[in-house]
């Protein structure tokens, strides 16, 4: 099986806590807080890891909260690849009111990545094996711009790396220009706009995808579409899975979770029927918790059982 590394540009140590009620100007008093990993291609390791899975997470840590976030990763059972920066790593908070149940997610912007820091990054990506398969996921550091996109997809193209791209806006269009990618995990907002379509009905957004893929953009495609599930696409097959009927509890991390599952199955060489139906199994089980808590892997296996007899 493959290697497989998730890359992170603004990685973040998400502090999570609640409060009885929100309003302005007094003093909130909260409970213990609760300190989790974040950032998209960290999240995909540790579902990948939480599904029996194996997968190292390369990142920029800096400071103190770098240094916590490695802490956690490894508590984990992550295999962590940290090269130190000299920025510190960004802090998220999260706040629940327990008086209405809203939650108020208060998102930094991510730590600088130095001229140097960033060749040093490249170099680790040059020298990982010859079909690993890279996920590139999140934002990019507020000093890049989309010119680190394709200078990263080049650099993996020339090591022969297998890509896998889930990020948005600038990143996401200069990853789809420069092409060649494994998957690319668009929703369908997304795909409208990489597209110029307006994708109103089924076969529209069918049509956009594989005029994507045509084009050379990526090998598959995967569209996002909420409650309706996921629509996979690749030059000769199109299949949608819709989820099963769970009670959600927190949409939160149900896309990395379908992203490390689908990476998971792109490493054994799975058919595309089986990896989208294990994503949306993945992401499913991911909403069925409390808070920001990622799949687990009963609950995936049990409702992945279920798509693959429907």
């Amino acid at each position: 099986m493959p290697l497989i590394v998730t890359l992170t540009l603004t990685p973040s140590l998400d502090t999570a806590t609640s409060t009885a009620k929100v309003y302005p100007e007094g003093k909130l008093r909260c409970q213990a807080p609760v300190f989790e990993p974040g950032g998209g291609g960290i999240n995909v390791a540790r579902a990948i890891t939480h599904l029996g899975g194996q997968a190292t997470a390369l990142l920029p840590s800096g400071g103190p909260t770098g240094a916590h976030l490695v802490e956690l990763l490894q508590q984990e059972g992550v295999t962590v690849d940290a090269l130190q920066t000299h920025d510190w790593t960004r802090q998220n908070l999260h706040v629940v009111s327990d008086a209405t149940g809203e939650q108020f997610r208060f998102v930094m912007p991510g730590a600088a990545l130095h001229e140097d820091e960033w060749q040093q990054l490249l170099t680790k990506i040059a020298q990982l094996p010859a079909g690993t398969l890279l996920v590139l996921s999140g934002s990019l550091p507020p000093n890049m711009t989309t010119s680190a996109v394709t200078e990263l997809l080049q650099c993996a193209r020339q090591q022969g790396l297998r890509t896998i791209v889930d990020s948005s806006g600038d990143a996401l269009k200069a990853a789809v220009a420069f092409g060649g990618l494994e998957l690319l995990k668009p929703n369908q907002s997304e795909l409208a706009e990489l597209t110029g379509q307006s994708l109103e009905q089924p076969d529209q957004v069918v049509n956009a995808a594989r005029s994507l893929i045509s084009q050379g953009a990526a090998k598959r495609i995967v569209v996002s579409l909420g409650p309706q599930g996921a629509l996979a696409v690749d030059a000769e097959q199109c299949i949608q899975v819709v989820p099963p009927p769970v009670i959600k509890r927190s949409t939160v991390g149900a896309g990395d979770s379908m992203v490390g599952a689908m990476v998971l199955k792109l490493a054994e060489d799975a058919p595309l029927a089986d990896m989208v139906r294990f994503g949306v199994a993945a992401g499913t089980a991911a909403t069925m918790n409390q808070g920001t808590k990622l799949c687990s892997k009963d609950d995936t296996e049990k409702l992945y059982q279920y798509l693959q007899q429907q």
